[in-house]
């Protein structure tokens, strides 16, 4: 299993409902946007962690079936890679 964490230099705002990630250094120009799945997703990130037990978390939080959950997090998390939010 991998390890991750956030990158330093990445906040995140939490409003209303929806997660914004803001790169502080300006590595990417833009904002991030995501729901409130995303922001529990970037939570977990602040420490290190592994996809699994951010998908066991998130079954441990949410009523949904782990294989959506799974599914939502590998693509929530690709999308944090793709911005280089994400130390491996």
């Amino acid at each position: 299993l991998f390890r991750m964490k956030l990158k330093d230099g990445f906040l995140t705002h939490d409003s209303n409902g929806e997660t914004v990630v803001i790169d502080a250094l300006s590595r990417f120009h833009g904002l991030a946007r995501g729901n409130r799945t995303a922001g529990f997703i970037l939570r977990c990130l602040e420490q290190e962690t592994t996809e699994t037990e951010i998908v066991d978390k998130m079954c441990a939080q949410y009523d949904a079936p782990r294989e959506r959950i799974a599914a939502d997090t590998a693509a929530i998390l690709e999308q944090l890679r793709s911005i280089g939010a994400i130390d491996e």
